[in-house]
């Protein structure tokens, strides 16, 4: 074992997620795949809820790394798209982390959700709201630049989100193929007709999604 075992034991329960899916995880099935005994996992984090709430944090810094290790530019709407695309490829290559996240099944961490409408947050636990502060930061620079009306941060920040999300749960499900689809004729159209719908001109944004191509590309 590596002088990190605390370390080795998350990378493993990312590994058992990712390949069979959260009912999988276990301590069994931790110790196998380090090379220890199920006693570690009771010693470094106090049984199974200890590592799964371990293994979220990783995974949500992980997230937010995604989202925010993108150059800005002078240009919010852009960069938006950009974190737009790093949101969906981040669902679409890690979907079972994903799930875990933000999923609806009895599995997932949806006990630490927080009403954003009210508390202008997506969660009670500091580290799992990162990722969601990064959206709010891009809004309010959308704001600051008079590209959309001022409607409340946190308010646009959730209806951006849902249209990421429910497409990138659909996409998941296979409704809209493997080629890509889901990006080039459903969010990017979608997104670009809300953002229209909040103030900002077409053609303008026609101009957004042209830099934020280029920057990916």
């Amino acid at each position: 074992m590596n002088a990190d075992p605390k370390r080795q034991m998350v990378e493993a329960g990312i590994l058992i997620l990712e390949r069979d899916g959260l009912p999988a995880l276990s301590a069994r099935r931790v110790a196998t795949e380090t090379g220890t005994s199920t006693m570690a996992v009771y010693t470094h984090f106090e049984g199974m809820p200890g590592l799964i709430e371990a293994i979220a944090a990783e995974t949500f810094a992980r997230f937010t790394r995604a989202l925010t290790d993108i150059a800005q530019t002078d240009d919010p709407v852009a960069d938006f798209f950009v974190m737009g695309v790093r949101y969906r490829e981040f669902a679409l290559a890690h979907p079972q982390r994903y799930q875990m996240m933000f999923g609806t099944s009895a599995q997932s961490l949806n006990r630490h959700h927080a009403d954003l409408t009210v508390t202008g947050n997506s969660s009670n636990r500091p580290d799992f709201a990162v990722s969601f502060e990064a959206l709010l930061t891009v809004v309010r620079r959308m704001i600051a630049a008079g590209r959309i009306r001022d409607d409340g941060v946190s308010v646009i920040a959730g209806r951006l989100w849902s249209i990421s999300h429910g497409t990138v749960l659909l996409e998941m499900a296979g409704f809209f193929g493997h080629e890509d689809h889901g990006l080039s004729q459903i969010l990017a159209p979608l997104t670009i007709d809300t953002l229209v719908g909040l103030g900002d001109d077409r053609e303008r944004l026609d101009r957004s999604l042209a830099a934020a191509i280029e920057a990916i590309s």
